[in-house]
């Protein structure tokens, strides 16, 4: 019971911050772009960025559930390669499809 309750508490630290960001209210959350002059900000489109750091934050909460629940060593290595390509192609959508031509 207690291991359940732990895991929902640090899903939801995972994913609250991701919530926030889709809403809209968390810009400040998204690194790289909290820091960037308003000249750099300008090159991208911000609802396109907090889509995808929105997302990528509810689906590494929602692997990590299932990594919780598994309790496997092959869940782990799948949670760290899924997460690991989520990130990949976060990354690359930001630079690509969330960047204003």
């Amino acid at each position: 019971m207690a291991d359940t309750i732990v895991t929902i508490v640090i899903a939801a630290i995972i994913a609250i911050p991701g919530i926030i960001i889709l809403i809209g209210k968390g810009d400040n959350l998204i690194a790289g772009y909290n820091t960037a002059s308003e000249q750099e900000r300008k090159k991208y489109h911000i609802k396109r960025i907090r889509g995808l750091i929105g997302g990528l934050r509810r689906a590494v909460a929602i692997l990590y559930v299932w990594l919780m629940r598994v309790h496997s060593m092959s869940a782990i290595v799948a949670f760290a390669v899924l997460s690991t390509v989520l990130a990949i192609v976060a990354i690359t959508l930001a630079n690509t499809w969330a960047k204003k031509k």
